[in-house]
């Protein structure tokens, strides 16, 4: 949420696109981390299936929306200014 919240800030769409593109990757981290969970035992099956698809669902919405914004008229910024 941090890595998006900081390249929305930068107001510039490539740059918006690269930090979604750091959050998918520490998506991919916390998935890699439930496995580390789920082998300590610190999880149960059922929880690790709940905690993994909803990190799967969440990585897909990430790379649609960056491919949204990689169709996006490159001359836009992604937030307004002056408001």
């Amino acid at each position: 949420m941090s890595n998006i919240a900081e390249g929305f800030e930068r107001g510039s769409r490539k740059e918006f696109i690269q930090f979604l593109n750091i959050a998918k990757g520490s998506n991919g981290e916390v998935r890699s981390q439930l496995y580390v969970a789920l082998d300590q035992q610190y999880l149960d099956q059922k929880t690790f299936e709940a905690l993994r698809e909803a990190a799967l669902a969440l990585s897909r919405r990430l790379s649609k929306f960056i491919t949204y914004l990689e169709t996006y008229p490159a001359n836009r910024r992604t937030r307004r200014t002056g408001k």
